[in-house]
């Protein structure tokens, strides 16, 4: 039985920041603010943690201040430890490659922290994937399909991201061919999770990298599919892959559905975050919230409906915020109207101000500027 405490994870921070670069301009994926009171890399190191894997290297390469801020020493998720526990992983530490620009780059540059680990196995996974997911059901999964390597997809349409891989699986749950960037309206697509033995590993990422290979797609997957056994485990929970800002946008709007929120925030594996004492929310006498998310430290004197709002956010009076993702410490003046927008941190509205967006083009807004 694989033991957790013999599993080495490894968090690819920046993965896919292209795509959503109004948030990436000065954060990475693993640090966008999700739900009100998250980041986008809590996810996936509660599900990690819930397992009980313990060793986590989160590797980084650019504009990773705030995740540094956010993860500190992994006290939240309990990886702050003597021993194990959370390492970054920055670029100027790659004496070989510099920064890297693909995830064989990657990994090779890190060769040094992952041959020196002493697990047997290794677990990759990005940050762009928000779902509550079981490492556990995994591991099981992939000691008793005796595969080479374990794959998470889901069955869908394929999000619009750059190599994506997708996957024709048999009945055995045996991965026959995999096709990499190619759309499709239905298929199993991968969620970028991947679970083998850490020797492995070192060998199909040694072997790309002195080929000069780019792709971990087409040049490790797709190569070595009929030698090795990969073996595809189907997800049914609540998953969103972030692939635009209309996608991060509709993700945090899901929320506010019952069913979704509570297969997301799945009470047998919570999700961990820095903690930010403050307290609780306030709202006047005459407001108005409605199917709406409110974090911790809001003031709300207007009118809130249909939407996620950020720790120590502001509405005063008369104002309305509708269908709206407000990050922390935002400020809606006096009688302003906010329709579908995005507000980044800081953000000022001032009094009186109307900024209304469609409902299938939400409006961003930067952080700290004053409207």
């Amino acid at each position: 039985m694989i033991r957790a405490n013999d599993v080495l994870a490894i968090i690819h921070s920046n993965a896919y920041d292209e795509v959503i670069p109004e948030l990436t301009n000065m954060r990475t994926m693993g640090s966008v603010p999700f739900g009100g009171r998250y980041r986008l890399i809590d996810f996936t190191l509660s599900n990690l943690v819930n397992a009980g894997i313990s060793k986590v290297g989160v590797i980084t390469k650019s504009n990773y201040q705030s995740l540094m801020d956010h993860l500190g020493t992994g006290k939240p998720w309990d990886l702050s430890r003597k021993r194990s526990g959370m390492y970054l992983l920055p670029p100027f530490g790659f004496a070989e490659t510099g920064t890297f620009d693909n995830r064989i780059e990657s990994l090779k540059g890190n060769m040094h922290f992952i041959s020196r680990s002493k697990e047997e196995y290794v677990l990759i996974a990005d940050c762009n994937v928000v779902m509550n997911f079981s490492i556990d059901k995994l591991m099981k999964f992939h000691e008793e399909s005796n595969a080479d390597i374990s794959v998470v997809c889901k069955r869908g349409k394929t999000p619009a991201l750059s190599n994506l891989m997708t996957y024709d699986i048999g009945e055995d749950s045996r991965v026959n061919s995999i096709a990499v960037g190619v759309p499709s309206d239905d298929a199993d697509y991968s969620l970028n999770i991947f679970f083998m033995k850490k020797a492995l590993l070192e060998r199909l990422i040694n072997e790309a990298y002195a080929m000069h290979k780019t792709s971990i797609g087409i040049d490790v997957f797709q190569a070595n599919v009929k030698s090795l056994c990969i073996c595809a485990m189907r997800t049914d929970n609540f998953v969103v892959s972030i692939d635009s800002l209309d996608t991060y946008y509709r993700a945090n709007m899901m929320l506010l559905d019952g069913e979704n929120r509570n297969s997301l925030f799945n009470k047998n594996r919570p999700v961990y975050t820095k903690v930010r004492d403050d307290m609780p929310a306030l709202y006047a006498i005459d407001s108005s919230v409605t199917n709406s998310l409110v974090s911790d430290g809001c003031d709300i004197k207007g009118e809130v409906d249909s939407s996620v709002l950020s720790r120590s956010v502001k509405v005063e009076k008369g104002a309305v915020v509708k269908n709206c993702v407000i990050m922390q410490d935002c400020f809606i003046g006096a009688g302003a109207h906010i329709e579908n927008v995005i507000l980044d941190k800081a953000v000022v509205i001032k009094p009186g101000k109307t900024l209304v967006g469609a409902d299938d083009f939400p409006i961003y807004v930067g952080k700290r500027i004053v409207i």
